[in-house]
């Protein structure tokens, strides 16, 4: 069986551009610089459950609200996997010297808790998180 004209048409056909359909109109973004906190385990770090440690925990937590509430901390959680990297700030700063003043003044790395290291982001404007629904109330 001559395969030639199977070929040639096979290729034929793979030549032909469909004309494409028309492309959505590209979303325009407004950018700003975050400012990325990510919260390694530090020299005095410890997985022993103390009295101290709990102490440290919430003051922890305490500073992150307090940031949240002044609108610089804009997203804050640990890591699950229980490595080296412990958690993540994400900081709406001027600079990044706001950004590393808002880390130290984290009471888990002023104990060598933990210890951070910042990088500037460039993202849309304007990222926020939702707060969690209340009880009945139906979720997007």
């Amino acid at each position: 069986m001559n395969m030639l004209p199977i070929l040639v048409s096979l290729a034929l056909s793979a030549s032909v551009t469909p004309t494409p359909a028309a492309a959505p109109a590209p979303v325009e973004y407004e950018m700003t610089t975050y400012y990325v906190g990510f919260l390694y385990k530090g020299p005095t770090w410890s997985a022993e459950e103390t009295p101290e440690r709990a102490r440290l925990q919430e003051a922890h937590m305490a500073n992150i609200r307090k940031m949240g509430a002044e609108e610089k901390l804009l997203i804050a959680g640990p890591f699950t996997d229980d490595g080296e990297i412990r958690g993540l700030y994400v900081f709406k700063a001027g600079s990044l010297e706001e950004a590393r003043a808002l880390a130290e003044s984290d009471p888990a790395v002023k104990a060598g808790r933990l210890r951070f290291e910042i990088h500037p982001w460039y993202a849309a404007k304007n990222v926020k998180v939702t707060a969690r629904a209340e009880e009945g109330r139906a979720r997007n």
